[in-house]
């Protein structure tokens, strides 16, 4: 059943532990038990739970682990996703285990504590913010600890490089993609066989072309205003500088240059905030007269219908992205991907000269290089419609190969078996 557990009503408060029947075995009992295959727990730390990738994942763990019918103990600050950890059937407790050096070691307390009165096994944390509290916590209460990383962080000074450094330090490190377990062991040394490449899953039956009504598509265009016969060059997610929005800005300049028509961007996004940049990217699409082919779009709720509407589905990361899932779902509903080479590696998005133009998934091009955006973006518009839908169908099976759900929760649960039998190993 799931559960909430009450939110402090000060900084100066700690979450009220609700009691728990204690486990019916001592402590090395219970790792003996956990480690051989019976139910265990993982208490999972995430700075927030508002949509970005590591909130969606800890949603993710805990339906893995609450389908297999173990325990997943889901803490951070409360959010609109904070509803689907206890619809998955995990335990959420809000507590803002956020930014603030100053907190990390009460905070390790307070995580110390709620894992030993869940009878958590494993304190994985998802988030640099998280990962120092939680990995104090751990060591504390000598549990294993697992991390997880979503997409690769900037490092501009030596602080940078030790506060983002947290997250290799854990007894595993999840890495989503191939090319952020490589940033992962270029930047730290971090051992390869402490590195584990799991990537995110996609909803396969609710990303589904067959799925999405005509009426749907329609009613999608017609709220962005798209005319009839017109291309949708769609961008989504959150308005950032590192997704690289405004290389989108120029390249959509240059496709209006060179007279290419009846095409329209559509930014689909929130900036959390961020308002400076998101005033940057309306100063930039003023003065690159860009403004009758582009459109900024509120959070869509209807994303397969979002997808279905577009022509194609484009990620101008200037930072590595490690795994988005905006492109993992374009994918999965049939449509083509144009990405930089920051915005996916190649075990993402099939590209030449990785595999043949016939086996490829979508285009790739040079980060930060708007005039190489804006000639794949004429490549792809050049293809013919069948060649096009080729290219999606492709996409929608390597998502179905390699990216469902049942695929992630056993390599997940495989890798937490595996730190459990080694903590084992170590305390005997």
């Amino acid at each position: 059943m799931p559960h909430f557990l009450s939110h402090p009503a000060s900084e100066d408060d700690e979450p009220v532990l609700i009691p728990r029947p204690a486990s019916p075995v001592g402590e090395r009992g219970r790792l003996g038990l956990a480690s051989c295959g019976g139910a265990f727990g993982v208490l999972i730390v995430v700075p927030s739970l508002d949509g970005g990738a590591a909130d969606a994942g800890a949603v993710e763990l805990t339906r893995i682990l609450a389908a297999a019918e173990n325990r997943a103990v889901v803490v951070s600050r409360a959010g609109r996703l904070a509803a689907d950890v206890t619809a998955a059937g995990g335990e959420f407790v809000p507590l803002d285990v956020g930014n603030n050096p100053f907190t990390v070691l009460r905070h390790a307390r307070i995580l110390a504590r709620l894992a030993r009165a869940r009878r958590c096994d494993i304190i994985h944390a998802l988030g640099r913010a998280a990962a120092w509290s939680a990995s104090a916590a751990a060591r504390r209460l000598n549990r294993p600890f697992v991390t997880s990383w979503y997409k690769g962080f900037r490092e501009q000074n030596l602080f940078k490089h030790y506060y983002n450094g947290v997250m290799a330090r854990g007894d595993r490190v999840i890495a989503v993609s191939e090319q952020i377990a490589q940033l992962i062991h270029d930047r730290y040394g971090t051992p390869w066989e402490t590195i584990a490449v799991i990537p995110v899953s996609v909803d396969l039956e609710r990303f589904d072309p067959a799925r999405v009504s005509r009426t749907r598509i329609d009613a999608m265009r017609e709220a962005w205003g798209v005319a009839r016969n017109s291309k949708v060059v769609l961008v989504t997610g959150r308005i950032l500088r590192r997704k690289g929005h405004d290389v989108v800005v120029r390249a959509m300049r240059r496709l209006k240059d060179m007279g290419l028509r009846d095409f329209l961007c559509v930014l689909v996004g929130e900036d959390r905030g961020r308002t400076r940049y998101t005033g940057e990217l309306w100063d930039l699409v003023l003065a690159s007269g860009t403004m009758d082919v582009i459109r900024m779009a509120a959070p869509v709720a209807d994303m397969p219908a979002a997808y279905a509407a577009a022509s194609v589905v484009v990620s101008a990361a200037v930072q590595p992205e490690g795994l988005q899932r905006a492109i993992l779902e374009a994918q999965a509903m049939a449509r083509p991907v144009i990405v930089s080479d920051l915005a996916a590696g190649p075990d993402v998005v099939l590209t030449a000269p990785a595999v043949p133009d016939h086996s490829s998934t979508g285009l790739r091009f040079r980060a930060g290089d708007d005039a190489a955006l804006a000639a794949a973006l004429i490549r792809l518009f050049a293809m013919s419609e069948s060649e096009r839908q080729a290219m999606g169908e492709r996409g929608r099976a390597w998502m179905a190969g390699h990216f469902n759900a049942e695929t992630i929760a056993a390599q997940t649960l495989r890798l937490y078996r595996q730190v459990l039998a080694a903590d084992a190993c170590g305390q005997q």
